[in-house]
This record gives structure tokens, sequence and C-alpha cells, in this order.
């Protein structure tokens, strides 16, 4: 693939099946966004708030926002509830969030603790009235395998995804690096998962071999794309 290639290719994953997500309606869309950590620098420094990223998409004429959780100040109503008033009135749609996550934990204590977390984000992506999170599947732990990471990740990702379904969110895993460097092992964890609530958020950036052959791997199962060079 080259360039051209991928940009006919990347579509397809607005309305391809993945598991046993419907195919979109009509034509297949993409609808612009900004993600929060593109501004990274300026929320960290605090020289710019959550509201100026929505004011911001507004003035750019973009549809929507992924807002990676990073920097929030709180998850409270206080905070969540005007920033997605803001977002209605600004006529802008909080699509996404992200968060960290590290699922390659066996059973016990740990992964426990993955799974309550997710599922606390769960309930604030609710509250901001976003369909999508982005997650991560980690690094393979001192002493395991890959195959046997690979397997604790997907049922990490089960659990939460069971929780998230429940609430109407889906879950993205994002290729990034770890063990997810590598598209036929993303691909492989999203089918052990089978939900429908699960599937690839696919960053075109984060193949660092032989990237287009691994896009077209993933975009049939992707829900979410950040495309880059």
């Amino acid at each position: 693939m080259n360039r051209r290639e991928l940009l006919k290719i990347v579509p397809l994953a607005a309305s391809a099946p993945a598991l046993r997500l419907p195919a979109a309606a009509g034509k297949a869309r993409f609808r612009p966004a900004i993600c929060a950590y593109s501004y990274r620098e300026e929320l960290q420094k605090k020289t710019m708030t959550y509201e100026d990223l929505v004011r911001r998409a507004a003035e750019y004429g973009l549809d929507g926002l992924d807002l990676t959780v990073y920097w929030f100040p709180s998850t409270s109503d206080d905070f969540l509830l005007p920033l997605r008033r803001l977002a209605y009135l600004s006529g802008v749609a909080i699509y996404a969030t992200s968060i960290r996550t590290d699922m390659c934990h066996p059973a016990g204590q740990d992964r426990e603790r993955e799974i309550a977390e997710v599922k606390k984000w769960v309930d604030v992506a609710h509250k901001l009235g976003a369909s999508h999170i982005r997650v991560f599947g980690g690094d393979v732990p001192d002493g395991a395998t890959e195959d046997q990471a690979a397997a604790w990740a997907a049922e990490t990702l089960k659990r939460s995804a069971e929780y998230a379904g429940s609430r109407g969110i889906i879950l993205g895993l994002e290729n990034h690096g770890g063990i997810t460097e590598r598209a036929r092992r993303v691909v492989q964890i999203v089918k052990e998962v089978d939900s429908p609530w699960t599937g690839i958020s696919l960053d075109t950036g984060n193949f660092h071999e032989d990237p287009y052959p691994q896009i077209e791997t993933c975009a049939p199962y992707a829900v979410n794309c950040q495309i880059k060079s």
C-alpha cells in the first residue's frame, strides 16, 4: 500500500462489519475531531482548559472531540456536566475519551483493579455523552510470554466491555506498542473478546514496521481512527 491507497482503505473502517458490529447505513464517512492529546503541553501547563478545546473545535468547524482524560481537573458533576452543556451549545459532539489502561494482568487483584478503573471512566464517559473510550493493552509482564499476556488482555477487555456495553459505550483497543505492537495481535485480542462493544482504535502512526499492510489488517475492525503520518 501507499498513501493514496491508504486513503481508500481507511474509510472502510467506518462501515465494514467488525465481529458483530453492524455496518453503518449508507455511505461511510468520517467526522473530524480534535484529540485532546494533541494539546497535552497546554493542558499540562494549564494554559488551556477542556472548555477551550470545545471552543477551538467550534472555531475550526470540526464536528467533535476526543477528550483524553489525563488532565481532567475533576470527575465530579460540577466539571463534567457544564462541559457537556458547553459542547452541546457549541454544536460540538464529545465522541470519545481516552484513558490509561494496562490489561496484561493474570486473574487477581491487579486485574480487578484495572477493570474497576475502566468502569469508573465508563461512567464518566456516559455523563459526557461519549460513545467510545480509547484503551490500551499494556506490556508483556516479566516472566510471562506474549501469548499469556494476550490472553490476559482479552479477558480483561471482555469483562470491561460487558460493563461498557451496559452503558452503551464501545471500547476501542489502540495499536500502541507493547502487546498491541503488531496488527495481527490486536485483531486476535479483539476477535477473542467477540463483543459488539469492542473494536480497534486505529492509530495510523503507531506501526513502526510495514505500516500500510498492518493498517489494512486493522481497518475492518476499527471503531475509531487517528490518522497521522
